[in-house]
């Protein structure tokens, strides 16, 4: 578990914007280790957890992405039935919000990757690693 830097990148919604981020990033070594993707009509937030944040901002802003850069909460979780909970439980008696969260996990994985968007990233650091 640890804090760590997400970017936010604000697309046109139509076919093709994803594929270009995607390009720009694997032709230059970052790995897109998470993403999430909130559309609108007209327009998509496509969050980013890649392994070089500071790479991917500069290269995504060099081709003229609007590209917001925060701090983000990673754990690795068990894939079984309750860890969220345990998390959320844990959070909210700590009084601290998830503001947003993603993750993912096949069958066959033993444990999960689980992005946390909060206010207060180090505090929720801190109370999870109590946790896991």
């Amino acid at each position: 578990m640890a804090v760590k830097k997400q970017l936010s990148v604000f697309l046109e919604n139509r076919p093709g914007m994803l594929a270009r981020t995607c390009s720009t990033l694997s032709e230059n070594g970052v790995n897109i280790l998470a993403l999430s993707i909130h559309d609108t009509v007209d327009h998509a937030v496509v969050r980013f957890f890649v392994d070089n944040p500071t790479k991917a901002l500069l290269l995504l802003e060099q081709e003229g992405f609007y590209v917001l850069e925060q701090d983000i909460v990673v754990l690795d979780v068990e894939n079984t039935p309750g860890v969220l909970t345990e998390i959320a439980q844990h959070l909210a008696q700590a009084d601290i919000n998830i503001d947003y969260a993603y993750c993912t996990a096949t069958d066959s994985q033993a444990h999960g990757c689980l992005v946390l968007k909060v206010a207060n990233p180090e505090r929720a650091d801190e109370v999870l690693s109590e946790f896991t």
